[in-house]
């Protein structure tokens, strides 16, 4: 569609789930990294006692009041919000997991996409029911102790001494782990991987010339996942999404360089976007 007819709707909606008062900073940061990844709107769902806070901090992203799973359920029912991020500063009490439990429900029809980070790999890792709801349209984000929190005995493998060869790797427990969320995995660390549960499997390996170090750093883990659900919202697929985003994410830190901090991510995207000539 050309620029005169183009509309920020045609480009998709993201809702990111903030937790409580002064946690918000990491839904703040995935928003901010899905409207730099191209989301034609992104909003920022909140509960009342968190929205003068976000309010004081957010500009270009949209508010939203969703206090309970009832809030998020209305909520979805404006078609053009496709894609849904849980997880950073989401909280681990019994809002977080009624807003866990609201964005997985297949029972109003087709499931949005949905990127599950941090305190919802938590959740979903502690109660079989929200495991069992996670559905094609999921990407999962997790790092080693959440990997280990979700498929304790996918990683005692991995992390098992191997005696005889050929050694259970990393791709091996994220093909297997895919497949048994029956979902995008994306295991993250130096050596991120990539796995859908067909099999289907990429690298992304911020090593040797690609190497990136300054991205251990607090909230990059939040602007990667709204990455990623920008790239939903625009449509990709949930691999190409967690792909591309995976790439991005290091690309923009090797841009940037050493100093970095979880808010430069986002805005070194413009530059990143001119380098590919996009």
């Amino acid at each position: 569609m050309g620029k005169a007819e183009g509309h920020k709707y045609n480009h998709g909606h993201a809702l990111i789930l903030s937790g409580p008062p002064h946690h918000g900073g990491a839904a703040r940061l995935a928003a901010r990294g899905a409207l730099r990844v191209g989301a034609g709107v992104v909003s920022v769902g909140a509960s009342g006692e968190a929205m003068a806070e976000h309010a004081a901090r957010l500009d270009a992203i949209m508010l939203r009041a969703v206090g309970d799973g009832a809030d998020l359920a209305g909520a979805l029912q404006d078609k053009r919000i496709n894609a849904l991020c849980l997880g950073p500063g989401l909280g681990l009490d019994a809002r977080g997991k009624a807003l866990v439990g609201a964005a997985l429900d297949q029972s109003r029809g087709e499931p949005r996409s949905t990127v599950l980070d941090a305190d919802a790999l938590t959740l979903v890792a502690a109660d079989p029911a929200l495991f069992a709801a996670l559905h094609k349209d999921c990407v999962l984000t997790p790092h080693a102790g959440e990997f280990a929190r979700l498929f304790p005995d996918i990683a005692e493998k991995l992390n098992a001494p191997a005696t005889i060869g050929p050694a259970y790797s990393k791709v091996d427990a994220t093909r297997e782990a895919a497949k048994r969320a029956g979902c995008v995995v994306l295991f993250k660390g130096p050596d991120t991987v990539i796995a859908n549960p067909e099999g289907r499997c990429a690298i992304s390996a911020a090593v040797y010339e690609r190497a990136a170090p300054w991205l251990a750093t607090a909230g990059s883990g939040d602007v990667l996942a709204g990455f990623i659900t920008g790239l939903l919202a625009r449509g990709l697929d949930p691999f190409s999404a967690a792909q591309t985003a995976a790439w991005l994410h290091v690309e923009c830190a090797l841009s940037f360089g050493p100093g970095l901090i979880a808010e430069d991510l986002p805005e070194e995207l413009p530059k990143v976007f001119r380098k590919l000539g996009l």
